[in-house]
């Protein structure tokens, strides 16, 4: 029987539960350990103040590499683009709506002023370009928590992905979901990551979940992301897409008082993913993002 590590959050289980469905398909017997990560612990404060890398992931990744859980199943957002030695993505499983989305409203019907609360400076700095009246707020908790606060009148509307919403059957509250030219979506948004080590039982159960189209999609968003020396807490966003084999990659390095908006994309081959994303990395470096980044980067 393999073991899946996961945190224990609604949408967290949601997750590990579908990637156990998928193996069990296949015959592959499982139970899911939930384990409690830093980021678990500090609900009450803004990500963006909150230093060093794998918030959502290091103590599973931990137990990987202890051998007390087989393979592990993250939101591929919150996975830093640099693994422990010894640990592996397996698989990309295929990838649910990447965008973002409002609860309580469409962003045009808000009234001056609205309290708008989002916990990603990425959505904060792009979300000031268009409506810069607006009182935007950190907001942290789980999906249900953070959508009661709406349902409660403490904010007038919520962003966040489409993807948790809708895995969690509440695609129906979304009031609008923004297209990549306006809120350009976190890197590896709306998909899953199973971690495991490079090789063993979890490595190769897991392998057979893995789209090969969508890993070429997500590799270019990380070599990005990478290159340009960024986490999942600073104002970095991508999106690529596939048509036939070419890829195409956009990329976008943003102020957070969103002064500055740097954008570039770039297409190639989808076998030379990684190649695209350091090259959209580049222009964006080349263009001013480095200045951006060293001013928002939390201190480890």
């Amino acid at each position: 029987m393999l073991v899946i590590g996961s945190r224990g959050s609604q949408l967290a289980l949601w997750q590990a539960n579908y990637i156990s469905d998928r193996l069990k398909a296949r015959g592959v017997e499982t139970r899911i350990e939930i384990i409690h990560t830093k980021g678990d612990k500090i609900l009450d404060v803004p990500l963006s103040k909150v230093g060093g890398k794998g918030l959502f992931t290091k103590e599973i990744e931990e137990a990987l590499l202890d051998r007390r859980i087989d393979l592990a199943v993250h939101s591929l957002k919150d996975l830093p683009t640099e693994l422990p030695e010894g640990l592996t993505i397996a698989a990309i499983p295929q990838r649910t709506e990447p965008l973002d989305a409002i609860v309580g409203g469409k962003l045009r019907d808000l009234k001056l002023g609205a309290k708008v609360g989002t916990s990603s400076l990425r959505r904060i700095a792009q979300l000031r370009r268009i409506r810069p009246d607006l009182d935007i707020q950190s907001i942290r908790g789980n999906v249900d928590t953070r959508i009661g606060k709406v349902e409660k009148g403490e904010y007038d509307a919520i962003i966040l992905a489409a993807a948790g919403l809708r895995r969690l059957g509440w695609g129906d509250i979304i009031s609008e979901t923004f297209r990549a030219d306006v809120l350009l979506p976190a890197v590896g948004q709306g998909a899953l990551a199973i971690e495991t080590l490079l090789s063993g039982d979890g490595y190769e159960a897991c392998r057979a979940l893995d789209d090969p189209w969508i890993h070429f999609a997500i590799t270019a968003e990380r070599a990005m992301l990478a290159e340009l020396g960024g986490g999942c807490q600073v104002p970095i966003g991508a999106y690529a897409t596939l048509e036939n084999t070419e890829l195409f990659l956009t990329g976008g390095v943003f102020s957070p008082d969103g002064s500055e908006m740097i954008r570039y994309t770039a297409t190639g081959d989808c076998t030379q993913a990684v190649e695209l994303g350091k090259s959209v990395a580049q222009v964006l470096l080349d263009r001013g993002a480095a200045r951006i980044l060293a001013a928002v980067t939390p201190q480890e």
